[in-house]
């Protein structure tokens, strides 16, 4: 029982050695440009899958998030903070996002029923080692549930131009109302 306990030591001392000189040895190509291995991949992906929904089973969803004044809102926060880099219907993700890896999802496109505790997390902490911010050191939580609400309850069913005429209705006429009362002052 000694000789095979030293062994599993012994062993893991090398392999923690070995991985040791890798990371020391810049063999792994850390730029944007060369993606992962499907190795690399896979442990990322079960890592955030499963660190998410370990995190998210805490998070209460709010009542009102079918509200169409949540939903509005969200809106709003959508197309000022996240529709540069996730797109919107007819409207593609800027310059700068098709650089990132890896790239940012394309959230609309998703037809399936999200859940709305998983989009509050990812948008309230963020996700390290992606493009991800995390806003919740600078926005309510209350802000971060409209999102959510706009996100998981409207995005996905709307065409482009019903998408083109929210920014009309909703987020033009704020925009040149917020810029009359700036005027004032």
């Amino acid at each position: 029982m000694k000789k095979i306990i030293l062994t599993i030591i012994a062993t893991l001392a090398v392999l923690g050695l070995a991985f040791f000189i890798y990371i020391k040895s810049g063999a792994y190509d850390i730029s944007q440009i060369d993606h992962h291995n499907k190795l690399t991949k896979w442990v990322i992906r079960t890592t955030k899958h499963n660190s998410i929904d370990k995190r998210m089973e805490s998070v209460v969803v709010p009542a009102n998030l079918g509200d169409s004044s949540v939903i509005i809102e969200g809106f709003h926060h959508y197309q000022s903070m996240c529709v540069m880099c996730h797109g919107a219907p007819g409207l593609r993700p800027e310059e700068m996002a098709l650089g990132l890896y890896p790239e940012p999802p394309l959230i609309y496109k998703h037809k399936k029923e999200e859940d709305p505790k998983e989009f509050f997390w990812i948008i309230k902490n963020g996700i390290k080692m992606t493009s991800m911010p995390a806003y919740g050191p600078t926005h309510a939580d209350e802000r971060i549930w409209a999102l959510t609400a706009f996100v998981t309850g409207k995005l996905n069913k709307m065409t482009p131009e019903e998408y083109a005429e929210w920014i009309k209705k909703y987020y033009l006429e704020e925009e040149m109302e917020t810029g009359k009362e700036e005027d004032k002052n």
